[in-house]
């Protein structure tokens, strides 16, 4: 860093605002779409390209974020990537047309995708190697509280004002952040370095692809869809010519030393695993509970709201934690907590209480919050502090990836099974009601289809959501032996340092 220091607890906040800001972005406006649709005239399935155009811009231009702050410098790009996303969701607001929207959420996806691996770097930096399991805790409070947070505020921005403030929120945020960041955010070294294009262009085919396949593909039959199909080849070839690209040339795209650390490889694959876990359930619980439960979208928000306190406890407890057990067993605690909750949750059935709800979520946050810090603090810890810029995006990229196969994956199971457990409870119901037909006082029942079928979708959709559950118990149980590949060099350096002051 250069001689120009700001105040620590200024430099945190004013990048963990834009972090909040970019994060909520990715699930705020879902809840949002309906009132979208109308007012911009789109259709059921053009509305989801206002999703679409920001999770792929967001994932494409992630994956470049390493070179930039050290060509140029890491405090210039997040001064233009705040500025960039500020005006463009105050552009978005204004959108009166689709067209207009998803060119907007484009360019705010372009702006944004530099802030979180941003703010990981720059706090990875501000603080000393003791502090580090602090830092990370304030940036996994952003990182994560953002997605479980969104749907709630959105729905009440909307219900209480309008969709358009959505994106109006941005825009304070937004220039809180870039006074701050501004006035007080020291610079990096700034390194000259060739731009590996063609790396980068075939990386980016083979994740845009995938995002596009992954996001799209609910909506149009998967892989019986030619769209889907197209999407999977390119993103096969996109990693073949990258994978080839990168084997025959001096200047990589990625620096190799990344995939020679062991903790970085183990931890981008465990944030992958969160990702999975962490969307998929908040992609499940909002239209189990508006849908089929019948509560409003405040009270949907009120009820996931412990989700996140239970996190943010988990992230204030984590440093002093770390400070006296090894981290990885914490991380173990963290996934046992997160794998007991959803063995819980695969018991739900229709008549699920409010309060046992909380309860759940509240299990569940304090163990993705145990999970999320070791996990980020441990990937970094043997890692060379000139290869932050990088490993923070490639760090992001996956988490981000992980997010979106979660969701993709349980809400395709969902969707299937619903199909498969109302056929079958449809030709159970009909075959018992022709055994029936001719007895006394079954005349009533069969008079009332509209009623028996609505309780027969409900008993499908109890099926079909306690089946993601469990998918997702096996799915966090399945990633637990991960945690033998991590190391833990400061934690065995105090146990040495202790031996030695014992003799």
């Amino acid at each position: 860093m250069t001689e120009r220091r700001g105040n620590v607890l200024l430099v945190t906040g004013s990048i963990m605002l834009a972090t909040i800001i970019q994060v909520l972005d990715t699930t705020i406006a879902n809840v949002a779409l309906p009132h979208m649709q109308g007012s911009l005239g789109a259709g059921g399935d053009q509305i989801t390209w206002v999703l679409t155009s920001y999770i792929v811009a967001t994932a494409i231009m992630t994956l470049p974020v390493g070179y930039l702050a050290q060509r140029f410098g890491r405090r210039n790009i997040f001064l233009w990537s705040v500025t960039g996303f500020t005006i463009t969701s105050m552009l978005c607001g204004q959108a009166a047309s689709l067209t207009e929207m998803v060119f907007w959420r484009t360019l705010q996806g372009l702006f944004g995708a530099s802030l979180v691996p941003l703010s990981q770097a720059t706090l990875l930096d501000t603080f000393p190697r003791e502090k580090l399991a602090s830092a990370m805790s304030i940036w996994g409070m952003g990182v994560m509280l953002g997605p479980i947070l969104g749907p709630s505020l959105g729905g009440w921005l909307t219900d209480t004002y309008s969709w358009r403030w959505v994106f109006y929120i941005n825009v304070p945020l937004g220039i809180l952040s870039l006074v701050g960041i501004y006035l007080f955010l020291p610079d990096t070294e700034r390194r000259q370095q060739r731009f590996d294009r063609w790396g980068f262009a075939f990386i980016a085919l083979a994740v845009a692809t995938l995002q596009l396949l992954l996001d799209r593909g609910e909506h149009v039959d998967w892989f019986e869809s030619l769209e889907v199909q197209f999407y999977a080849l390119l993103a096969v070839l996109g990693l073949y010519l990258f994978v080839v690209h990168s084997a025959t040339t001096d200047n990589k795209f990625l620096s190799p030393a990344l995939f020679r650390d062991r903790n970085f490889v183990s931890g981008v694959i465990f944030i992958f695993v969160v990702g999975i876990v962490l969307l998929a359930t908040m992609a499940l619980l909002p239209p189990f509970l508006q849908q089929w439960k019948g509560y409003s979208a405040v009270t949907t928000g009120l009820v996931l709201m412990p989700r996140g306190v239970g996190t943010m406890i988990a992230m204030l407890a984590v440093g002093r934690l770390l400070w006296r057990f090894d981290a990885r067993w914490v991380i173990l605690v963290g996934m046992a907590l997160v794998t007991l909750s959803l063995h819980h949750m695969a018991g739900f059935t229709m008549e699920v209480g409010q309060r046992e709800l909380v309860l759940t979520g509240i299990v569940q946050g304090l163990g993705l919050g145990l999970v999320f810090v070791p996990v980020s603090t441990l990937a970094y810890a043997t890692l060379s502090p000139t290869l932050r810029d990088e490993a923070t995006a490639l760090f992001s990229l996956s988490r981000n990836l992980g997010s979106s196969i979660g969701v993709s994956i349980v809400m395709a199971v969902l969707s299937r099974s619903l199909w498969i457990n109302q056929q079958e409870l449809g030709a159970r119901l009909q075959g018992g009601a022709e055994t029936l037909a001719g007895l006394p006082g079954t005349g009533e029942l069969l008079a009332l289809p509209a009623g028996v079928m609505q309780e027969l979708n409900r008993q499908a959709a109890e099926i079909a959501y306690v089946n993601d559950f469990h998918l997702l118990m096996l799915i966090n149980i399945a990633a637990m032996p991960l945690v033998l590949l991590l190391s833990n060099p400061d934690h065995r350096a105090r146990r040495e340092a202790g031996r030695a002051a014992a003799a």
